[in-house]
């Protein structure tokens, strides 16, 4: 489909508060029983972001969201205390990828999961860009006409997040260079539609030295894709040193990172008003666990 003279302008779902700090911080949630059973963990946590599954992640079945079951999520995140709300897409999805059938097969999966946050009225869907497996340009060209071909087939207000990668085999994403290079292959029209998430960990086992340089890796950021490009963080310490190209996630301040890198987050005026959410390990007590590493987090955020 042409989309013409058509320009596309991004309006988020979510409004910061009128406070002065509001803090959107929150975790991946379990969706198992349903979207719905996130909402009462999302309150167990004190979350106000909260990150799901549309689906189970590791398999091709494409469910759709019946009428009653949006009904329910949907009014229920707006009896709570979500402000900002997103899903993160498959774990199969490879919109990179030069074999024809699981590229096909990728994008109906992909279109799939747009449609699901649509109906869910989420604020954004995060994707990682795929493996290139052949050639990286080539890649780069497959998931930029797939995004396209995708955004053009479900229009609507769910934002596209790519989420920076740490680079490891033939993985696509994990320089801010390449991430503008993949959105600046998108048509114009689209392109106030896609954003980029950013995880901690995956940031540092690409290279990028937040323990030792945040200055001057918000700095690069700021050149190459601009804060504007910014739609949400993955706050997540790494088990695995700088550079390593490996995504092992830790908690919070036990990781190669340190704490000090997520208190400068925390309190980086820049970073204020992005949804914040966790991906650290769960353990034996998944909400004691979140509850923790929150808690953490709203401490740093107050100085």
């Amino acid at each position: 489909m042409v989309l013409g003279a058509l320009v596309y302008v991004h309006v988020p779902r979510f409004t910061i508060h009128d406070s002065p700090f509001t803090v959107l911080l929150g975790a991946h949630t379990s969706t198992n029983g349903g979207v719905s059973s996130s909402l009462p963990r999302a309150a167990a946590i004190g979350a106000t972001a909260m990150q799901i599954f549309t689906k189970t992640p590791n398999q091709w079945r494409e469910p759709a969201i019946g009428a009653e079951e949006r009904q329910a999520f949907v009014e229920g995140v707006r009896g709570s205390k979500l402000v900002a709300t997103n899903a993160h897409d498959s774990y199969l999805i490879n919109l990179a990828s030069p074999d024809p059938v699981l590229w096909t097969r990728s994008l109906i999966s992909f279109t799939s999961e747009l449609r699901r946050c649509e109906a869910l009225q989420l604020n954004a869907l995060v994707s990682h860009p795929g493996n290139f497996m052949d050639d990286r340009a080539s890649g780069i060209a497959r998931n930029a006409a797939a995004i396209t071909l995708a955004l053009e087939a479900v229009p609507g207000d769910t934002r596209l997040l790519m989420e920076m990668t740490a680079g490891s085999g033939t993985s696509i994403g994990s320089t801010f260079e390449e991430m503008a290079l993949l959105i600046g292959a998108l048509p114009a029209a689209l392109q106030p539609r896609v954003g980029v998430c950013v995880d901690t960990a995956h940031l540092f086992a690409a290279g990028y030295d937040l323990a030792n340089a945040y200055d001057d890796v918000w700095l690069r950021f700021g050149d190459v894709l601009g804060f504007e490009r910014l739609g949400m963080l993955h706050l997540n310490d790494s088990k695995v040193p700088l550079g390593s190209h490996r995504d092992r996630h830790e908690l919070i301040g036990e990781g190669a990172i340190g704490a000090g890198a997520f208190r400068r987050i925390m309190t980086d005026p820049r970073l204020a008003g992005l949804p914040k959410v966790i991906e650290t390990p769960k353990g034996d007590d998944p909400d004691a666990s979140d509850r923790r590493m929150l808690a953490l987090l709203r401490r740093f955020a107050r100085g």
